[in-house]
């Protein structure tokens, strides 16, 4: 069976082959297809993803890797296609953060004024897409990595329906960490998780039957041990009587005497006052300069290795800054290339699998459409991913974010589709974080003044 992998040359990609490589037990992937409108980039990762297979035991059992230029010719006859596209590249992500911190917002990639900017001028892309694949590979499920990943999931259902499921790694791990911290089998712990893509919430913790969050939440000491604890005041934790994702950190506002810049996404290296985009921007372009030769494999080890130290580093306290990391130091829980891995064995026919994944919502919160694209816990197997119930209702409050921020995510895809500037404003400026049509209509002129892209995008009054 093929997997075709959109966004072949991302950095991330050979995390993706080494996983799909050593699951051949689980499912039998024996060609990979690399794409990417970025031939050094690609040349780059195809050179590691060599060099990684040549130094597997057993190498030859690894699926055969090529790339394949042309789209169609790159998804047809895929049983799986991964969707992991940076629409505008490192730079593009640069200007997302940037535009936003200069106005005093958050600048994060996928959360807040950053994270639409990134989706208007990722949609039309997106469509393109997924009508290619539609036509070309039906048969094929689709799993979407591109961020956001929940707006862009929900855009590519539109012409994909059911094939095309979303994935993050963050809701599984904190499952596994919340398991880690109760005592728990991570591999056998599921709970009732809702949301959305980043912004969703742990409400039960459960093996053999019992649901085991309350005496979670009741003791100091266990969940001192959560990764979590990192970001959020262990006393709030037990008062909301639930477990936020990493990314409600964002959404919380500091007090006037709070850690300098913590609201603003800047997770660089400690010492350092870049914001995240503008380091991995440095540190991915000094990797892929290097360019294609002997030894890449090494350098993108190190370079892996420098990223995953510096996630979320300005939202961790020190004293936790350990937390979730292996004896390696590599982050626990499951990355993403291992998300991708048990979705594609449970679409693939393997056992059927509990996962959290971005899905239709289909009357799972009420007060949604439909068709809006949800995170929420799930049962997968041959016949498609579908939310595994019962789910308790959000609260009031958690509906009301949610609502806020999938009423901006779909005004976001729609000014996309028409060009619409004003729609566009509207998103930035309705979005929970922003909440200010002047501040919106500054957003919106910093994005088009920074983003070629958008401008192309966005052509109507």
């Amino acid at each position: 069976m093929r997997l075709t992998i959109l966004g072949g040359g991302g950095f991330r990609v050979p995390l993706v082959v080494d996983a799909v490589s050593r699951a051949r037990d689980r499912v039998d992937i024996d060609e990979i297809v690399l794409h990417d409108v970025d031939a050094e980039r690609l040349a780059v990762i195809r050179a590691v993803v060599a060099e990684q297979v040549a130094g597997r035991a057993g190498g030859s059992d690894a699926p055969r890797v090529r790339v394949e230029r042309d789209l169609r010719a790159a998804v047809a006859d895929a049983a799986i296609v991964f969707s992991a596209i940076r629409v505008g590249g490192t730079r593009g992500r640069v200007d997302d953060e940037r535009v936003a911190r200069d106005l005093g917002l958050l600048g994060q990639e996928t959360v807040g004024p950053g994270g639409l900017a990134y989706a208007m001028r990722t949609v039309p892309v997106v469509d393109a897409i997924a009508s290619v694949v539609a036509q070309a590979a039906p048969q094929a499920w689709v799993v979407n990595f591109t961020n956001p990943a929940g707006l862009v999931t929900e855009a590519m259902r539109a012409r994909l329906g059911d094939r095309v499921v979303g994935i993050c790694d963050t809701p599984i791990g904190l499952v596994r960490s919340a398991a880690r911290a109760a005592g728990l089998p991570e591999r056998g712990a599921t709970g009732d998780y809702l949301g959305l893509n980043h912004l969703g919430w742990l409400r039960s913790l459960v093996h053999d039957g019992t649901d085991h969050l309350p005496a979670l939440l009741a003791s100091d000491e266990a969940l001192l041990r959560l990764d979590e604890a990192a970001l959020y005041d262990v006393a709030w934790l037990r008062a909301i009587g639930c477990l936020p994702g990493e990314y409600l950190h964002y959404y919380e506002r500091e007090a006037p005497d709070g850690p300098a810049g913590s609201h603003e996404g800047g997770d660089g290296p400690a010492g350092h006052d870049e914001g995240r985009a503008a380091y991995l921007a440095r540190q991915q372009g000094e990797f892929f300069a290097a360019g294609p030769g002997v030894g890449a494999a090494r350098r993108w080890r190190a370079a892996l290795a420098e990223r995953e130290n510096t996630y979320m580093a300005d939202a961790r306290t020190r004293e936790h800054t350990d937390l979730g990391r292996d004896e390696k130091g590599d982050r626990q829980g499951g990355g993403y290339h291992e998300v991708a891995v048990d979705l594609m064995a449970a679409l693939l026919g393997g056992d059927p699998a509990w996962m959290i994944l971005n899905l239709a919502n289909d009357g799972v919160v009420p007060a949604l459409p439909d068709d809006a694209v949800i995170e929420v816990s799930a049962r997968v197997d041959a016949g498609g991913a579908r939310p595994a119930g019962p789910h308790a209702e959000l609260s009031l409050a958690q509906l009301g974010l949610v609502a806020g921020v999938k009423a901006c995510e779909r005004l976001a895809i729609e000014a996309a589709r028409t060009g619409s500037r004003e729609l566009a404003w509207r998103a930035f400026a309705e979005h929970p974080l922003v909440s200010s049509p002047e501040l919106g209509r500054r957003l919106l002129d910093g994005y088009l003044a920074a983003e070629p892209r958008l401008r192309e995008v966005l052509t109507a009054p």
